[in-house]
């Protein structure tokens, strides 16, 4: 018997997007799974329910879950949700694990595959499940338009017979995905953009977007990435120096944007309070790092606050703002991972633990917690036989 996929409203009120998407309705029907949509799951990214209907999909309330055999989801499920899903059931989904334990314990209790989506390894194959790279680069695109916004002067140059308008001056702090995007982005709008990390390797990447790369170029800054592409946690002696230099370009800039993040901790503060004071009255920081504990001192999370004349913007969820886009490219992300579990001649998913894919993202598997960074640790073998020798050697 085929098994049924079950896509939900997302029980967050302030999340529009969805894990799914007419097309990848369409493909998931191909490969022999049964589909079921909760009503209104799309609405918020301009999906209606008919287009669900006509791609294949059979529209149901959130009491599907019960039955269903995998659960795609944007954000992890909550307890009232957990609760209402079938031990066994795989749920796959951004799970945003880390200071969240209580949560992942719980669905290992609750007996569910748990897939976090923002483990997926870096790696050619998983390209196409990154939704890290998707949802950043509409994030990092967003963060432009929300800045641009607030600014209130004009981003390109104008000249006309009345004078010249300058180029908006835009600093974007951290060069990942996000990053880059909101460079280019900034470019095309014709801001002068310059861009500043601590990884070697965006210094190349962000002179090839035509902006200018700021940064303390030392021993440690060449050291400064993981074998994952990942940015490392500097030195507080490296985050002084790179602190000085900052602290001068940024009081001449008018839009910055911070994009920093480091997997599993706290943002780094890239922006002090008196770097925000230096910076000229009506100018303007978005901070995406804001749901992390933000890249700026005064950033509040889901506001835009004024500090000394400087607008911070701290939108929640930068790429749920462009939910249609955001959406779209998040479904195809969950659809190519689920399609490398599916049978596809009998329509039913198995989870195979020695895949390099599985290994990366499975949290929970068989009424227990299994990745390896957020499993119990056991106490070593050899140490409780060796004590269990010397007391008995002592009797």
């Amino acid at each position: 018997m085929a098994h049924t996929v079950f896509v939900p409203k997302e029980s967050d009120s302030t999340e529009a997007r969805v894990a799914a998407s007419p097309e990848t309705v369409k493909r998931l029907k191909g490969l022999g799974l049964e589909v079921v949509v909760e009503k209104g799951a799309g609405t918020g990214s301009r999906i209606p329910d008919a287009e669900f209907e006509k791609a294949g999909a059979t529209l149901g309330t959130a009491s599907a879950a019960k039955t269903a055999d995998v659960v795609l989801k944007v954000r992890r499920p909550d307890a009232k949700e957990i609760g209402t899903y079938k031990s066994g059931a795989l749920v796959i989904a951004g799970m945003d694990p880390y200071g969240h334990e209580d949560a992942v314990k719980a669905m290992g209790e609750a007996g569910l595959s748990a897939f976090a989506m923002e483990f997926m390894p870096r790696i050619t194959r998983a390209q196409v499940m990154d939704i890290l790279s998707s949802q950043a680069n509409l994030a990092g695109y967003q963060a432009v338009i929300e800045g641009a916004a607030e600014y209130d002067r004009a981003m390109p140059m104008m000249m006309t017979a009345a004078g010249t308008v300058p180029a908006a001056k835009v600093f974007v702090m951290g060069a990942g995905v996000a990053g880059l995007q909101a460079i280019a982005t900034a470019r095309r709008l014709g801001a002068a953009v310059t861009a500043t990390d601590v990884r070697p390797a965006a210094k190349e990447q962000v002179a090839s977007l035509g902006a200018k790369f700021i940064a303390v170029e030392d021993e440690e800054f060449k050291a400064a990435e993981t074998a994952g592409g990942y940015a490392k946690e500097m030195s507080k002696e490296y985050q002084a120096k790179q602190a000085a230099l900052v602290a001068d370009h940024i009081s001449k800039q008018d839009i910055v944007i911070t994009t920093a993040l480091i997997p599993g901790r706290p943002a780094p503060r890239l922006v002090s309070a008196d770097m925000v004071k230096a910076m000229k009255p009506g100018s303007v920081i978005v901070d995406l790092a804001v749901e992390r504990g933000g890249n700026v001192e005064g950033a509040v999370a889901g506001k835009v606050v004024e500090k000394d004349g400087v607008k911070i913007v701290g939108h929640l969820n930068m790429s749920g703002r462009i939910a249609a886009s955001a959406s779209l490219l998040f479904a195809k992300n969950l659809y190519a991972f689920l399609e490398t579990m599916v049978n596809k001649e009998t329509g039913t998913v198995s989870v195979n633990p020695e895949d390099e894919l599985v290994k990366a993202t499975l949290l929970t598997h068989g009424g227990k917690v299994v990745h390896p960074a957020f499993a119990p640790k056991e106490e070593p073998k050899e140490i409780l036989i060796a004590d269990a020798g010397d007391k008995k050697g002592d009797a």
